[in-house]
């Protein structure tokens, strides 16, 4: 297993972990972060001669013409500077978002998911104080006036669309939440908790936060009915509370040693809770904290629970080596994959055993933008736009027609990051021509170029 680093403990909330912290590499093989697949010469397209810029003067090429489309994701912005991960890049990405109210040539910006986080809280810490979840979106607000404030100028304008879409952070985010801090703001919601957005007149286009398609993030509406009605919080969510009180303390020696789990003879879904067992194993031993195995240490009170729960709740356990493997919360969730993504509208259904094995990694979200989109007969769609991961890259592709496609995942605004930090995506259709570019914006302000890509045929 590859020695985990805190700036990569400090990813695992984003997909469970991320590739570049690897805590799942005795699992699956992973894509070296950073580092695209060799597009085939069909697919390699033609590097963008567009040359972008946020200056009041405009983009050459667009000639005065409003049509980009700015994507950004990973905001996360928190309730308590005490542990919320975006305080340092808050003034940069306001700077950002200033620029773009004044540039000429936006039309749209599409908020990729995970703008306010209800999950990097610490565990034993009551999410919304005893109130309201609009109290909470509210007091988000409040922690970060400025930022709000610059969104809120661009909607006020209306020249430039401004959409969200939710993310698993923001999962149970309602609406009505959103508008009481972002008034007039766009929409893109599907099933609860999730969302894909295809901007008007563009329907080769599909921009979505990419949390619908793994196991520990994706919304679970079947788990915890009998204890949450109605809840369709995900295992991950409770990952992420221990996870962040683990980098709270500084990652201190475990309370407890847990007690192991061993494989036994007992059937396919047993084996699939082994692995599960796995998982969490990885990413616990890389997150210790003080708190003993069995202490109620993690504070619900929201999405239907109310009871406060141990780390020995939502891990499985087992009462003997070889024997049954039983788990609290998420009792049977391997057994439920299939209908949990029928339920989330995933087109093409991902065997649970990947879904598992593949959690941890974030090559393994950006493969499922061509698995769901390019490979699938069913689909159009030429250009996906992921965030979730926090890895942000470009991957050119073909669609199962032949046609050039690209992946690009938009990364994010947290101070701390494995790889870059305070990245954006735009997409800019001109004629019968798409050009997708990937850009990292400084503390400075100025706009570095990381990767674009032409594509032609629309």
């Amino acid at each position: 297993m590859k020695k985990i680093d805190l700036l990569g403990l400090m990813l695992l909330s984003a997909i469970l972990c991320s590739a570049s912290a690897g805590v799942a590499g005795d699992l699956a093989e992973e894509q070296t972060p950073g580092v695209q697949p060799e597009a085939t010469p069909a697919a390699a397209g033609a590097r963008s001669n567009y040359s972008f810029t946020l200056d009041p003067g405009g983009i050459p090429a667009l000639d005065g013409e409003r049509s980009a489309i700015i994507v950004i994701s990973d905001l996360h912005l928190g309730m308590d500077d005490r542990y919320a991960e975006t305080q340092k890049n808050r003034a940069p990405l306001v700077d950002f978002l200033q620029k773009l109210r004044r540039a000429p040539n936006i039309k749209e910006l599409v908020i990729a998911g995970d703008l306010i986080d209800e999950w990097f809280i610490p565990a034993g810490t009551d999410t919304y104080a005893g109130k309201s979840q609009i109290e909470f979106a509210q007091a988000v607000a409040a922690n970060n006036p400025d930022v709000v404030a610059a969104f809120n100028d661009i909607i006020r304008d209306g020249a430039i669309r401004v959409t969200y879409v939710p993310g698993n952070h923001d999962l149970l985010i309602t609406s009505e939440s959103i508008q009481s801090i972002f008034p007039g703001m766009a929409e893109a919601r599907d099933e609860r908790g999730l969302g894909t957005y295809a901007p008007d007149g563009h329907p080769e286009i599909a921009i979505e936060h990419g949390h619908r398609y793994n196991f520990f993030c994706a919304p679970d509406p079947l788990s915890n009915q009998s204890i949450a009605p109605g809840s369709i919080l995900p295992p991950g969510y409770f990952f992420t509370r221990i996870a962040t009180l683990s980098v709270v303390e500084g990652k201190p020696e475990p309370g407890k040693i847990r007690p192991p789990v061993t494989p036994n003879s007992l059937g396919e879904s047993q084996n699939l809770e082994y692995l599960y067992w796995k998982v969490w194993d990885s990413v616990m031993a890389a997150l210790p904290i003080k708190e003993d195995f069995e202490e109620k240490i993690i504070t619900t009170r929201i999405d239907g629970f109310t009871e406060p729960y141990a780390m020995s709740d939502v891990m499985p356990r087992q009462a003997e080596a070889g024997g049954f493997i039983d788990v609290n919360l998420f009792k049977g969730i391997q057994d439920t994959w299939d209908e949990r993504q029928t339920l989330n509208r995933v087109a093409v259904k991902i065997p649970v055993r990947d879904a598992i094995v593949k959690s941890a990694s974030a090559a393994e979200t950006d493969n499922q933008a061509a698995v769901q989109y390019f490979h699938n007969p069913e689909s159009d769609t030429r250009i996906v736009v992921f965030g979730h991961s926090h890895e942000p890259r470009m991957i050119p592709a073909e669609t199962h027609d032949g046609k050039t496609a690209v992946y690009v995942n938009s990364g994010t605004w947290i101070d701390k990051n494995a790889m870059a930090t305070m990245t954006f995506v735009v997409i800019t259709p001109k004629g019968d021509e798409r050009h997708a570019g990937l850009y990292h914006y400084s503390p400075e302000g100025a706009i570095t170029t990381m990767d674009t890509l032409a594509l032609a045929g629309f």
